[in-house]
Order: C-alpha cells, then structure tokens, then sequence
C-alpha cells in the first residue's frame, strides 16, 4: 500500500483540460472518450457560441477546433479566441479546405489535422502542442535573448521591441522565433524547421511554416523602422539575419 509520510500532503496530479469543439456529435463523442481513456480531462462543445460560453467559466489547456460548422465557423471563433488569449489550438479541417487551414494558420493555430484522422495522431499531435507550450527552459537558457534590439524573455515568453513594448506572440509563433534565434544567421530549410517546431516532415503542399514566418515578420517589421530581420533564401529556406546575445 502506498502511504503518504505524516505531516505531509501528496500532491494532487492535474490532468490537462482539453475543449473539443464539433458540430458533428458522433466525432464530438469519439473522441471526447478516446481522450479520457487516455487521462484526459475533456469537455465538448457543439458550436462556437457553447465554446464561449464554455470558455469563459472553465479554464483550459488546449481547443480542439473543427473549422467547418454551421453558424459561426470555426475560424470566426479563433478571430475571437485571439482577442482573449493565447491558448494553443489544434484545428481540425476537411481534405480539401487548404484555404481555410491555411487562414487558421495565419490566425494562430498551432498544428492541424485532416479528416478522417487516426485518433492516435491526433493525440500525439495535441500532446507535441502541450509539451512545447509548457516546456521550461533550462537555466543556460534562462536569460534574456537580445537581436537586433528585440528582447526575447524564455520565461515568461515574451518579445519586446525595441522601445520596451510588448509585441504579442501566439504559442505557436514563440516557439518558431526561438528556433530561429537560437540558430541565428544558419539558412533552415522547411522540412527542419517542422521538424524542429513539430516532429513531422514537411508535405509537398504544407504551407504552414511559410503562413508562420509571414506573420512573424510582420510583427518584427516594427512599422517598417528596420530591415527585415528573417529573410529568405532561395531554394533553402529561412534564416534570422541577426547578432544574438544573452544576458
């Protein structure tokens, strides 16, 4: 029998909260049990309007979002989710919705996956998201990461510009700046840099790294006051195009 020593109190484990939100009440529930049998706390919701609802009296981990529901779709719903925070999301889409998984992406989706899906793949990708948003940095890594008059603060995860204003980043758009400047001025191609953010290879129509680095480099042009610092190289990839220090 395990037994706590006296005048001690074990902690309680907290299991991840996870939001899923689907029109469909047949895959709602699928997965919903998929998710719990594997220590999941779960609760669904059957459109945006219950999502919100749902969101604004509990607290959660990670949404998974299906982007094709009558009504408000799910894309209206992340305009809205990014107005109010930066939780990490995992979009669901139909094979052939490239626009729309595209336009999550640019919205600040953190991974997606098609349908019909394996449910183990979307469980791997869900806790590939929740390792890389709650992952602390070492102490080596710890401090202050300085380029070209940004601050980039690996603790509390946040960019600050050159004038000391915090400049907003999505989960999914901390985690590409930081390998970008921990490889500051070494060219990394596409396929690197899923690999990096997701673990997964690259296909021959995943745009979701080149929608990533447009909308980090417009939130580093610093209306326009200074040259763009991630550039591109023609037939390789990108590269951060700047002196890092660590203070």
């Amino acid at each position: 029998m395990l037994t706590v020593p006296h005048g001690s109190v074990a902690a309680p484990i907290v299991m991840p909260h996870l939001l899923i939100i689907d029109d469909d009440r047949e895959i709602r529930d699928l997965v919903a049990l998929f998710l719990e049998r594997e220590g999941f706390r779960v609760t669904t919701a059957r459109d945006a309007r219950e999502a919100r609802r749902l969101f604004q009296s509990s607290e959660f981990d990670l949404i998974v979002l299906d982007l094709m529901m009558p009504g408000e779709s799910g894309l209206d719903f992340m305009r809205w989710l990014r107005t109010e925070s930066p939780l990490p999301v995992v979009m669901l889409t139909a094979l052939a919705e490239d626009s729309d998984r595209i336009s999550g992406l640019e919205l600040g989706a953190d991974d997606y996956l098609a349908k019909p899906f394996n449910p183990r793949e979307l469980l791997a990708r869900i806790r590939a998201v929740l390792r890389r948003s709650g992952e602390r940095p070492t102490e080596a890594s710890a401090r202050f990461i300085h380029f070209a008059g940004w601050m980039l603060d690996p603790v509390r995860r946040r960019l600050l510009n050159p004038d000391g204003v915090e400049v907003a980043l999505t989960g999914g758009e901390f985690e590409l700046l930081t390998t970008l400047v921990e490889r500051a001025n070494r060219v990394l191609t596409r396929d690197m840099l899923l690999e990096l953010l997701r673990g997964r290879q690259a296909g021959p129509f995943d745009r979701a790294i080149d929608v990533a680095i447009s909308r980090l480099r417009r939130k580093l042009e610093d209306s326009g006051r200074q040259a763009q610092l991630i550039k591109t190289v023609r037939g390789g990839g990108y590269v951060l195009a700047a002196e890092v220090k660590r203070q």
